[in-house]
């Protein structure tokens, strides 16, 4: 399943919901879609409820997010990690440098 995006503008923050695989070949695609709303400011919450997949690409992207947004003063935030995501970014001890909000299943926002 390929990575989907879609992005959807509240008064709190502007939440990209990532859908299928962020892996090798897809990773543009997040990183396309984000990057303009970083610039902007403000709060933006990746909605990782249907990513079903993440390799060390997909990691990348969002360390490559992070860094973007902290030095645009952005708050970028994850929310609803499944369990593999969250295994992931704990193993690569990456999952303390995320504001994470949510559990798996509970929609927060």
């Amino acid at each position: 399943m390929p990575l989907a995006i879609g992005i959807e503008s509240t008064p709190e923050a502007t939440i990209v919901q990532c859908r299928g695989r962020l892996v090798a070949g897809e990773t543009d695609l997040l990183h396309a879609g984000v990057r303009p709303l970083i610039t902007s400011g403000g709060r933006v919450v990746l909605d990782l409820t249907d990513l079903i997949q993440m390799d060390s690409m997909g990691l990348g992207t969002l360390i490559r997010l992070l860094i973007s947004a902290r030095s645009a003063g952005c708050e970028l935030e994850l929310v609803n990690l499944g369990p593999r995501i969250r295994q992931l970014l704990g193993m690569t001890n990456l999952l303390s440098f995320f504001t994470v909000i949510g559990e798996n299943n509970i929609r927060v926002l």
